[in-house]
């Protein structure tokens, strides 16, 4: 599995959309470059959850957002590595709706979140059995 380097100012933005969308979850995209094991994390992208109903324990994000994301990656010369979303009140572990929602090769980054307070952030990556395995992640 990859390990994720990432920006301390990217970092900030995910944990402050985590803390404003409280206690919904929030979502959105992140980028950067591939080099060899490791994926460094440069730019994110906060997009709208536009889960109808009960985004406390659910997020959707539009197919115009996955393409704009795209077109941001391209004119940026960056990868789109992957998606970054909060579990509010809950540990940042996959649920089983995540994984059956994940894309091989994106990240997985979850941000266990409580009001004002980010309590844990990991990130996953399914594997070839389509199960999730745990990537290490380092701040700059």
């Amino acid at each position: 599995m990859a390990e994720l380097i990432i920006e301390q100012e990217v970092l900030a933005v995910m944990e402050q959309d985590a803390i404003n969308a409280f206690p919904n979850e929030c979502c959105g995209f992140f980028f950067g470059k591939e080099e060899g094991e490791s994926r460094l994390v440069l730019e994110v992208l906060p997009v709208e959850n536009t889960k109808e109903g009960d985004q406390r324990r659910r997020f959707k994000i539009e197919p115009e957002s996955y393409m704009r994301a795209e077109r941001h990656a391209l004119s940026r010369g960056l990868d789109l590595l992957g998606i970054y979303h909060s579990h509010p009140l809950h540990p940042a572990i996959p649920s089983e709706h995540d994984r059956s929602q994940a894309m091989p090769w994106f990240s997985y980054i979850i941000l266990s979140v409580e009001e004002n307070a980010i309590v844990d952030l990991t990130s996953w990556q399914l594997n070839n059995s389509r199960e999730f395995e745990k990537e290490t992640i380092k701040q700059l």
